[in-house]
């Protein structure tokens, strides 16, 4: 230790990130009862990690590939595997494709894709104003403002989405803020399992949704973090998506491979950019290699490696298929259950919304009181009521009932039950 000042001495201890922070407690939480309702991961029934069949196969196979190595991967990542989600996601048959005006780069992960796209539209799109408008939904991922707001994008908004009163899709605002939001904004939407409702619209509403961008003139963004987790069919969850391409917008796409391989620690990811003509793309890839080039140079090889492996080989892209279908599959009886327990403990309310929405959340319309409360019975969810439904099992599911039940008690309610 030294008596001389830091240079340092000015900077603040930041609050903690809210999801991590929650884990933290949960851990040094003795209690046997305890679960941890916040984290976003899978866990299996057993409330353990749960690492895919076919991610273990793919390693095996590669643990023994003389052929393999540690070099360098190129700027914009490994080719096979850039290639192969941008079909997963569009579609082999789309347009954009085959008239090479889409193409991928491998980025660290969703966050990493979302933050590549936020410096590329930062510096090249929509110069008639000093200052584009960015919406995301009301509420969406919290890290979407801070991804934008360190691209440089200073004027957040946010649209109407969650609906209160129904504990579903509020549509009516969702259109009218994008009737009313100015030219040329750009609009994160999240393609399927919205984060942290899991509310999404159907596809008549997502063609509503279409129509007010292209009169409007609005750039969607989408956040496609869960395809092929949401419903346990990549087609499926990827609709949104592939819908805004064949209508012929310019688009940008975020892709994890965190929940529908597991790859977590991994930083598996993919930016998909879909533009009018091939010249465009060419351009843009070459001034988004810059910018990969100067925040980390190239992506690692591991996880990219495994997702590329796993969707260019039939078997074992198969595989990954019947991955994903058991991991759905629990997530929706996990819903099943706590719908039909809920029910017949007599808590108030209908509990439709829980069976209504997909995906790993749910948003419970739990007060932030009753929230607080549960903290007290050793159930660890994040403010607002989100919670993680795989977080649930048949060993837990039972308390976890009963304490919400309490919580009602407990906590002040509306004379008609509602929150």
């Amino acid at each position: 230790m030294t008596d001389i000042p830091s240079l340092f001495e000015d900077v603040t201890l930041a609050p903690p990130v809210a999801v991590f922070q929650l884990s933290t407690e949960c851990k040094r939480d003795p209690s046997e009862k305890k679960i941890n309702l916040g984290v976003g991961a899978y866990r299996d029934e057993n409330g353990a990690p749960w690492v895919l069949p076919v991610v273990r196969s793919i390693e095996a196979q590669m643990a023994i590939d003389p052929l393999l190595n540690h070099e360098y991967l190129p700027i914009l990542g490994l080719p096979d595997f850039r290639e192969a989600c941008v079909k997963l996601l569009l579609g082999g048959d789309s347009n954009a494709i085959i008239e090479n005006r889409a193409a991928g780069i491998q980025c660290l992960s969703g966050t990493g894709a979302l933050a590549i796209g936020a410096s590329f539209l930062k510096k090249y799109y929509n110069k008639r104003l000093d200052s584009t408008p960015i919406y995301v939904s009301d509420p969406t991922w919290g890290n979407h403002y801070g991804i934008f707001r360190k691209a440089g994008f200073t004027d957040l908004r946010a649209y109407r989405y969650w609906n209160a009163e129904t504990k579903g899709l509020h549509i009516k605002g969702f259109l009218e803020d994008l009737q009313d939001a100015p030219e040329y904004s750009i609009i994160v939407l999240h393609s399927c399992a919205h984060n942290p409702t899991g509310v999404d619209p159907s596809p008549n509403q997502w063609k509503q949704i279409a129509e007010v961008c292209k009169r409007r003139n609005l750039f969607p963004f989408f956040d496609c973090a869960y395809q092929g987790f949401a419903s346990g069919d990549p087609n499926a969850d990827a609709w949104s998506v592939r819908y805004f391409a064949d209508q012929g917008f310019e688009l940008l796409a975020s892709q994890s491979f965190s929940k529908n391989f597991g790859l977590y620690n991994e930083r598996a990811g993919n930016l998909v950019i879909v533009m009018h003509n091939s010249s465009v793309i060419s351009r843009s890839l070459s001034q988004i290699e810059l910018l990969v080039r100067v925040q980390y140079s190239n992506p690692p090889n591991h996880g990219a490696r495994i997702v590329s492996t796993a969707l260019n080989n039939l078997a074992f892209r198969q595989e990954w298929h019947e991955n994903i279908k058991t991991m759905s599959g629990r997530i929706k009886e996990m819903r099943e259950a706590l719908f039909s327990k809920l029910r017949m403990k007599g808590v108030p309310g209908s509990w439709n919304h829980v069976v209504d929405q997909i995906g790993m959340f749910c948003f419970t319309g739990l007060s932030d009181d009753q929230v607080a409360f549960l903290k007290k019975r050793h159930l660890y969810m994040m403010d607002g009521g989100r919670i993680n439904i795989c977080a649930l099992n048949p060993s837990n599911i039972d308390y976890f009932v009963e304490c919400v039940a309490e919580s009602f008690c407990q906590c002040t309610v509306d004379k008609e039950g509602k929150l």
